[in-house]
């Protein structure tokens, strides 16, 4: 043997390079929420800057006066421990609307929807490896599937066999005990899978690619052929192993009875028939190979193919002496001047509910495009079969293309025709790797399907790599995100529908949070300008924040993904995270707590004859009540009825009971602690009455049209 690169230079070295290096790309998801997360936060800084410097102003100017009715600051008169605790207080409330005005839940709140979604994934036969993929299959625009083992069955029966041009039944008499001597060759040496049986009488046990597995135990069973004997009769002299550009192998041998020397070629139907110059008929003449004989052959290729069966063809020639000697320092097999065996067609029955799958993808928005390595009829009759192509539209704009077609087009042509390819056939990894980058590169969010260590670079270019479990070799689940257990395609589907739940999830739980941040930032705000002071304490707003991040988060996260998430179309990449349905439902919801937290603020002493101390308490039940009730409205963004399917959400209904059960400890009990007064029956009546409110104006709202472009987009300047 002589070794000519080693290490990273092999072609394994170059794939596990692929494979290896670590990408440090953001999730879609993790873009929007940095860019949303930073946003607020800059939003809250200014808002508690500007408290600040109001209250320090109002103070120092004496216009703020202490519980007795005298200034507070009274310049050199005051004491420097009175103004030190002044402007603590002062900086504290500046600091308490910044921990308001952040949403900390966040975080959390994506953390355990993933980890929830990823638990219950695992029931739907998909085991997550990496976190983030679960969300970011929300976004998914356009997924690519492999076909044998995911869309198929993977279990190889061959159903068809020609003799030259005669269609014949698997244990045809009339074939020629020489023909069927030369197949029995063709297919015993050369092959990569083994027979096994204990005894005469027991079965046999195929192990191989389900391709070998399928063609030898037709060899065994249909045409009686003895696999030991074959192998005893032989000496294999060299092999040519099959690979993915040349689409077969083939096995030199010398038979030992009497010297003569053999080449066997077997693999895709149309590659060995362009090695071949005569064929075989079922008699055992030879006949030669003309145009109108090879374009018949042709033909019955493109019917079998058409039937979705996978077609192989074998392939024979006997070599002189000489021919043998000139050959041997080569190193490689003749590929000229054969003799066509017989063609074989192989089914693989497509896997039950694949259909409905990829139905259900393709009204969810997103592309199924199919990329296999076998030719371009099998994988059409598959793609319709499947519903990927309709029928009729196959030839339609370029939908069916050769991995060898789209990786000779130039950059500029992939890009304009990558979208409206829906089946690459005779496809390499490097084609399947092609594809993915253009998509990338086109803007879509592409979930690729693979199972072999070839597609390892494919799953890990893609934005989320799904990996088989069954037939996916350790190198592929090695490469992926996610790994389907039951190697179907309906699990794909699964994936994609609890991608989408994950993602709506986390959008309920940022519209509820940031109705209780713009709702507490303008209610402090305005009465710090105003009044100078804010009517929600420190203490508080940070109860609030508490409850609210970390109840909110995990009621909201724990919603279960429904159908009606399948009929939207993918977000993709550059869809805000807040859409205008969101801003829609958490701005009249901040509005309406506004008006009645300061329409309290400022007369509600006079209106409901009250003390201060239980106006204040009033003002901070009711916003916490409203909250309580706005998480209802927080589980629908766009349906009416908040309440559908509640009762199968036990966790929702215990998170509520748990908040309203401490808010009324917090009130009732920890008067000291929050600052806050008891209130009698009539005034819980109508603190509830006015959170209540809550729902009927979700209701009406979401009557409300709103325009599907991003309300920030009319904003932007036009260059």
């Amino acid at each position: 043997m002589l070794v000519t690169s080693v290490g990273m230079n092999t072609t394994w070295g170059e794939m596990m390079s692929h494979i290896s290096r670590d990408t440090d790309e953001q999730t879609p998801l993790q873009a929007r929420l940095n860019k949303l997360t930073s946003s607020i936060g800059m939003v809250g800084l200014t808002v508690a800057f500007l408290v600040l410097v109001v209250l320090l102003v109002r103070y120092f100017t004496g216009n703020t006066q202490d519980e007795s009715g005298n200034k507070e600051f009274n310049g050199s008169k005051t004491k420097a421990d009175d103004i030190v605790n002044a402007v603590v207080g002062i900086v504290a409330a500046a600091v308490t609307i910044i921990v308001v005005a952040i949403p900390e839940g966040l975080p959390l709140a994506v953390t355990l929807t993933l980890a929830y979604s990823m638990k219950r994934m695992m029931k739907d036969q998909a085991m997550v490896r990496k976190l983030s993929a679960c969300e970011t299959m929300g976004s998914a625009t356009t997924i690519c599937t492999d076909k044998t083992g995911t869309l198929t069955m993977n279990l190889m029966k061959v159903t068809k066999f020609w003799l030259g041009q005669e269609s014949m039944e698997q244990s045809s008499p009339s074939i020629s005990p020489y023909v069927l001597e030369l197949i029995q060759q063709g297919v015993a040496l050369n092959t990569t899978c083994s027979a096994y049986r204990e005894s005469p009488e027991s079965k046999f046990v195929f192990s191989g690619s389900p391709t070998e597995k399928a063609i030898l135990s037709w060899a065994i069973h249909e045409l009686n052929m003895d696999m030991e004997q074959m192998k005893h009769s032989f000496t294999i002299l060299y092999v040519e192993a099959f690979n993915s550009q040349k689409k077969r192998s083939g096995v030199l041998s010398r038979k030992k009875v009497d010297n003569t020397i053999h080449v066997h070629w077997k693999g895709a139907a149309e590659m060995i028939l362009a090695m071949c110059s005569s064929y075989y008929d079922a008699s055992g003449l030879m006949k030669d190979m003309d145009v109108g004989e090879r374009n018949t052959f042709k033909q019955i290729i493109q019917v079998m193919a058409a039937n979705s069966l996978r077609c192989i063809a074998f392939a024979h020639k006997q070599l002189s002496e000489e021919q043998y000697e000139d050959g041997k320092e080569e190193k490689r097999l003749q590929e000229d001047s054969f003799t066509l065996l017989g063609l074989v067609g192989i089914k693989d029955p497509i896997r039950p509910g694949v259909k409905k799958a990829v139905d259900d993808c393709q009204h969810a928005g997103v592309n199924i495009k199919m990329i296999t390595g076998d030719n371009v009829f099998t994988a059409r009759a598959i793609a319709i079969e499947c519903g990927i192509l309709e029928y009729g539209a196959e030839n339609i704009n370029g939908a069916v293309v050769e991995g060898e077609e789209f990786r000779n087009y130039t950059h500029e042509q992939r890009m304009e025709k990558v979208d409206k390819i829906c089946v690459m056939a005779r496809s390499s990894p490097f084609d399947k790797l092609l594809m993915v980058q253009c998509l990338k590169q086109k803007g879509h969010v592409v979930a690729v399907t693979g199972d072999g260590t070839n597609d390892a670079p494919a799953l890990k270019e893609a934005d989320i790599g799904l990996s088989m479990g069954i037939q996916g070799t350790e190198v592929a689940k090695e490469s992926s995100d996610i790994v389907i257990l039951d190697d179907n395609f309906a699990s794909v589907a699964t994936v994609l529908r609890w991608g989408r739940c994950v993602y709506s999830n986390i959008q309920k739980f940022i519209q509820f949070q940031l109705t209780v941040n713009v709702a507490a930032l303008v209610i402090n705000f305005v009465a710090a300008v105003s009044a100078g002071e804010v009517p929600l304490t420190a203490v508080q707003l940070l109860w609030v924040n508490l409850i609210m991040d970390t109840l909110g988060a995990l009621a909201l996260a724990t919603e279960q993904p429904t159908q009606e998430l399948m009929k939207k179309t993918p977000v993709g990449r550059t869809e805000p995270l807040i859409t205008n349905i969101m801003w829609r439902n958490l701005l009249s919801q901040a509005l309406y707590q506004i008006a009645i937290l300061l329409t309290l603020q400022f007369k509600g002493e006079p209106i409901f004859g009250l003390t201060e101390r239980v106006n204040d308490t009033l003002i901070f039940n009711i916003f916490v009540l409203c909250q309580v009730f706005n998480e209802f409205n927080a589980r629908k963004l766009e349906e009416k009825n908040v309440f559908k399917g509640i009762h199968k959400n036990k966790l929702f209904l215990g998170i509520i009971g748990i908040t309203i059960l401490l808010q009324v400890l917090m009130v009732e009990f920890l008067k000291k602690f929050a600052d806050t007064e008891r209130l009698n029956w009539g005034q819980w009546g109508a603190c509830i009455g006015i959170a209540a409110l809550s729902w009927p104006i979700g209701w009406v709202v979401k009557c409300i049209p709103v325009p599907e472009k991003p309300i920030f987009s009319y904003l932007t300047w036009k260059k």
